[in-house]
């Protein structure tokens, strides 16, 4: 008996130093404790819209002619953008902070329509494209969650609200966003603590809420030819995914 219980405190100091010797020096060790943060992100991000069609649909010309439209539009890409904000963190508690980050986006996205009932010698439908340029100001308020501090680093989870304001107008293209659109965004993280800052890499995905197509936009066009490609598409849904680095 005395022998087991000599075993089982040699074993328990063997594990006591295995994790001391894990222990690292923090570095920063107070910041989290401060109410308030501030900082600067710069980031990539993807844009993507999801489009309903509307289908084969009658059309009528300004002579009163009368024909059967049938174009399918997909954004067939998902081009990269460039991302830069600030950053204002709120301490709520141990684990839970409010943060504010106003941030542009600057991106496209590629549409491809697809003309049904005009085909080419090869009998493919014959194809327009549009580069659906977009400069987006987001102010997203979000609530994130912090796992303890281990050492010099700290895993977090986030959700939150972001509206937007999309600054490009796309007048006399084919297809035309509204200017403003809220998302919700649920993402990732770590903090990483630094001798001089704290470094703080994040992934995100952002889901529009509702339809960003201007339905007006077919009444605006000048150009008669691209008004049965902005009527081909009923309902445009935004998305984004987004990897941002906080410096703060």
């Amino acid at each position: 008996m005395k022998r087991r219980f000599i075993l089982f405190l040699t074993g328990l100091m063997a594990l006591t130093i295995s994790a001391q010797s894990d222990r690292r020096v923090q570095n920063k060790p107070y910041i989290d404790l401060r109410p308030m943060h501030f900082g600067i992100l710069v980031g990539t991000h993807l844009q993507d819209l999801e489009l309903e069609n509307v289908g084969p649909y009658i059309m009528t010309d300004a002579d009163g002619n009368v024909t059967e439209q049938y174009i399918l539009c997909d954004a067939d890409k998902w081009n990269p953008g460039f991302s830069v904000g600030v950053l204002a963190d709120f301490r709520l508690s141990n684990h839970f902070a409010l943060r504010f980050t106003p941030t542009m986006h600057f991106g496209a996205k590629h549409l491809t329509f697809s003309n049904m009932k005009q085909l080419d010698a090869q009998g493919r439908p014959l194809q327009q494209t549009q580069d659906l340029k977009s400069t987006y100001v987001s102010l997203p308020l979000d609530i994130k969650f912090s796992a303890p501090r281990w050492n010099n680093y700290r895993p977090y989870i986030m959700a939150g609200i972001n509206p937007t304001i999309n600054l490009t107008s796309n007048d006399q293209e084919m297809v035309s966003l509204k200017r403003y659109n809220t998302m919700l965004e649920v993402g990732l993280g770590c903090d990483f603590y630094l001798p001089f800052f704290k470094l703080i890499p994040e992934l995100k995905f952002c889901f529009g809420l509702g339809s960003v197509l201007d339905k007006n936009h077919v009444n605006e066009l000048r150009d008669a030819n691209l008004r049965a490609y902005a009527g081909s598409v009923s309902s445009a849904q935004s998305k984004m995914v987004v990897l941002t680095f906080y410096f703060e």
